[in-house]
């Protein structure tokens, strides 16, 4: 039988368990919960690294996504519109707004389910990356240094170097 002490200390150490956990997970966003697309696409995609509320990493598919924060989700300014200079990005809204995807790689990436590209940006200095369907029609083109609006509903995007 266990002492009045020893079961008063697993009590504590408990308790202070149960505190310090929804603590951790807060400071590890930045006191921000995290964005429901963010949790999603991390329990979508295996392999992906939580950096804070409104950002996630796959470093082995050298993929990042990244949810506006902010008074209208305003980001600082890339090599075109807000995709950093050698990325290829989709974003959920037109005109290079709303959540966005990004690759460094080039190759037929595939789309993460439930996000659905209304635009599109090349931020390389050379090709072109397309959306397409699951049929492999292309739905835009973005040529190096430029963006295009993407109609229907993409299931990749295709980098030509």
């Amino acid at each position: 039988m266990r002492s009045p002490r020893a079961v008063l200390s697993a009590l504590i150490v408990a308790g202070l368990l149960v505190v310090a956990t929804p603590a951790a997970a807060s400071a590890a966003t930045g006191g921000d919960e995290v964005d429901p697309q963010i949790a999603q696409m991390l329990d979508e995609i295996p392999g992906g690294v939580l950096i804070d509320a409104h950002r996630a990493v796959w470093p082995a598919l050298d993929m990042e996504v990244t949810v506006p924060s902010g008074p209208g989700g305003l980001f600082a300014r890339a090599a075109v519109g807000n995709c950093a200079s050698g990325r290829i990005c989709a974003f959920s809204a037109g005109s290079l707004s709303g959540t966005s995807v990004s690759w460094g790689t080039c190759g037929t990436l595939t789309v993460p389910s439930g996000f659905v590209p209304r635009s599109l940006a090349n931020a390389r200095s050379s090709g072109y990356a397309q959306a397409r369907n699951s049929a492999g029609g292309v739905l835009a083109t973005a040529n190096a240094g430029g963006w295009a609006n993407v109609g229907g509903t993409a299931k990749t995007v295709r980098c030509v170097l």
